[in-house]
């Protein structure tokens, strides 16, 4: 089995903003204040929503859905001491399309929390995680 090794390069900007990306490609901002742009914690938090987000429509897709509208919402909780890392994250799937109805929002979602998003399984494995689905 092949291994893909990702490459990203991070500087420093002041005070606690960074910016950064892969070489060649669009970079982004990090704000540790959370101030001029999401800190990493919430980029995390974005991230787990985002990886999701991309299997879910790929999934819908291939169910034949015509995907007309997704939101994810997105909340951790972290401990109070250092480190403080997310214990558990709950999101919130909204979706609206023609030819989805729960069963197969919900066997999207599934799959793709439990099999194919990357970034879900880069988490720690006690990490709780449950979602709700909002559909129309």
């Amino acid at each position: 089995m092949s291994r893909e090794t990702k490459r990203a390069t991070l500087e420093w900007r002041e005070g606690l903003r960074f910016e950064g990306g892969e070489e060649g490609g669009p970079w982004i901002t990090i704000d540790g204040d959370n101030a001029a742009a999401p800190g990493p914690m919430l980029q995390l938090l974005l991230a787990v929503a985002a990886c999701s987000a991309s299997d879910v429509v790929l999934i819908l897709e291939k169910m034949r859905v015509r995907l007309e509208r997704l939101r994810v919402t997105a909340e951790g909780d972290r401990r109070e001491e250092a480190p403080r890392r997310y214990l558990s994250l709950r999101l919130r799937f909204h979706l609206q399309g023609e030819g989805l109805d729960e069963a197969k929002a919900r066997r999207a979602i599934d799959l793709s929390l439990e099999k194919y998003c990357s970034v879900v399984h880069t988490l720690a494995a006690d990490v709780q995680l449950d979602y709700e689905i909002e559909l129309g």
